[in-house]
């Protein structure tokens, strides 16, 4: 789950770490009242959108006056900000950040995530801040170090000094970024974070290491351990399918092919999205009904398929171990005489009650194309759309 900058810098700010002092509002009108209480000689205004890029794309301006953070938030306030991030529909401003501006000296680059091939956590530290790191990596790769911490209650002092060694500090400045280190290392353990990325870490002329900018990302599966992080969710920034998905406990991720995609198992469903591109079709979403899905679950999973009006055929593959292949079939009808099913569907059952699933279907009175294999229906349904 993504939370805001705002909303990330709080919870920085809670374990420790230094961050400007901001405010944020859902209006302009208390934006601007919170801003005046801020003590700053210029204002930054930031746009809140689950985005990287919003510098480029006039998501952040640096204002001298209230006067002119007020004309400015009225600009930026319902704007559709388009980065490399959003996709070319963009993302619409819906609330605003201000925070005290800081005097740059440094800027540098941290973070830290889940690295799964060593079951540790990996810290990534530059001395290029502010850039796309992904860029540096590419034009600069001497300048990123590495350091996987292995998972503990603390991190050690001799993991930080790798971590900042990059940094070039001096030793009260180094002292600082250790601190911040640690904080971050808290942070990520504490409330099952897959990511934390400062970007850019500075150092200001006062010689104080601050957090200018930072992004948080956390463990779907780890929510119910945290309601007050639940709480930071910001719906206007999800795909309104995947919300609807998320009620009924679907893995649903919206993509840009035409051909719909209903499977149980992650693994299945990514070999059925493989073996679509192979025959030159791209999938419109990636969908796992799970393993124990009942009638009701499999029809909303169809109906939301069909919410997407790109979508042009579907692709029914189950392998029934814990689920059934009857139910499925039921689940499958039943959707079908709510909604007016306009595309071809092609359906691949095997496993458990197969036989049963398959009469379903074939006394249903709906128009399927049935397969014998993957293979076979992956063919059928790019036939079928053509």
């Amino acid at each position: 789950m993504n939370i805001h900058e705002h909303q990330a810098k709080q919870i920085l700010k809670k374990y420790g770490a230094v961050v400007p002092e901001g405010v944020f509002g859902l209006t302009v009108e208390d934006l601007v009242e919170k801003a005046k209480l801020l003590n700053t000689k210029k204002y930054v205004l930031k746009a809140q959108i689950h985005a990287g890029g919003r510098g480029k794309a006039g998501g952040v301006k640096i204002l001298d006056t209230i006067k002119d953070l007020s004309v400015a938030a009225k600009e930026m306030m319902g704007k559709t900000l388009v980065t490399h991030q959003t996709g070319p529909e963009g993302r619409k401003v819906k609330r605003l950040y201000v925070e005290e501006s800081s005097n740059i000296d440094k800027e540098f680059y941290l973070s830290c995530l889940v690295d799964r091939a060593s079951s540790k956590i990996a810290f990534i530290s530059s001395d290029q801040g502010g850039m796309d790191i992904e860029e540096v990596a590419r034009s600069s790769p001497e300048k990123i170090i590495t350091t996987k911490v292995d998972i503990s209650n603390e991190i050690s002092n001799k993991d930080c000094d790798k971590i900042v060694k990059i940094f070039n500090l001096s030793d009260i400045e180094k002292t600082q970024a250790i601190s911040l280190i640690k904080s971050i290392y808290q942070l990520f353990i504490s409330t099952d974070a897959n990511m934390v990325e400062i970007n850019p870490l500075i150092l200001t002329k006062e010689k104080k290491v601050v957090c200018l900018d930072a992004k948080v990302n956390f463990d779907s599966n780890a929510l119910f351990r945290h309601p007050e992080i639940v709480e930071l969710r910001d719906f206007n920034e999800e795909d309104p399918t995947e919300i609807e998905a998320s009620k009924h406990d679907l893995a649903y991720i919206k993509l840009d092919g035409s051909i719909g995609c209903m499977v149980n198992g992650a693994g299945l469903a990514m070999a059925t999205m493989d073996i679509i591109k192979l025959y030159g079709k791209e999938p419109a979403n990636f969908l796992d009904v799970g393993g124990g899905a009942s009638k009701e679950k499999v029809s909303a999973a169809l109906k939301i398929i069909l919410s997407d009006k790109n979508v042009k055929g579907i692709l029914v593959n189950i392998f029934g171990g814990i689920m059934r292949c009857d139910i499925l079939a039921q689940g499958i009808v039943d959707a079908a005489k709510e909604i007016n099913i306009s595309v071809p569907l092609v359906v691949r059952l095997a496993g458990t009650n197969f036989k049963e699933g398959k009469e379903i279907l074939d006394n249903s009175g709906l128009k399927l194309i049935s397969a014998e294999n993957l293979d076979d229906a992956a063919k059928k349904i790019v036939e079928a759309i053509k």
